[in-house]
Order: structure tokens, then sequence, then C-alpha cells
């Protein structure tokens, strides 16, 4: 898992765009002008935050060590994704699709 294959695969969905409002260092995916999926590009080993239901994000945190509360986000609805290899890219690439599910069905204002 590195930066380049979690960009391809926020950018390979429909009205993605990638911006760095927070500086040249923090990637930032969204859609419908929205943000879905954070990421530090010094990161190592790679991390993202990603949104998350509260049920949800609560249970992911105590299943998988990997996950983690948002760092510097809401930590109700936002997770941290440590991708250190102990869960592979097919559940991660879950992980984003609900995150960019919940973004995209919101209307921009």
């Amino acid at each position: 898992m590195n930066i380049e294959s979690i960009r391809d695969y926020c950018l390979g969905k429909a009205d993605v765009e990638k911006t760095l409002p927070f500086g040249p260092d923090t990637l930032v995916y969204k859609v419908n002008g929205k943000i879905f999926l954070l990421m530090g590009m010094d990161a190592d080993p790679v991390s993202f935050n990603v949104k998350c239901d509260p049920d949800l994000a609560l249970e992911l945190r105590e299943q998988y060590n990997c996950v983690q509360p948002g760092y510097h986000m809401n930590k109700k609805h936002w997770n941290t994704i440590v991708a250190d290899g102990s869960v592979p890219f097919k559940q991660l690439k879950e992980w984003i699709d609900h995150s960019y599910d919940l973004v995209a069905k919101t209307k921009k204002k």
C-alpha cells in the first residue's frame, strides 16, 4: 500500500477532486466539494483519514489495531487508518468506499 495506489483509487471514483487546502504536505480528496479522505504525504507507514458511520467507527477501532480515532478530526465521524499491512488493500478500499458513499450522498452547499 502506497500513496500512489490510494491516489489512483480515489481519483478513479466519480466527481472526485484532489486538493491541497492545508498546505503542500496533505492531500485532500473531495466529492461534491466535501472531504472524504485526507492523507499526509510524509507518513511512514502510509495513513489516511476517512469518514465513517459513528457506530461502525467504534466497531472497526475495536476490531483492527490499524484503525484509530481520526487524527485532528471529529473522533465520532472520522477514523485514521494506518496502512501497515495488517489488512489487505481490498479492506482499505472498502473503508474508502464507505467514506466516499457517506459524503457523496450529501449535497454541495
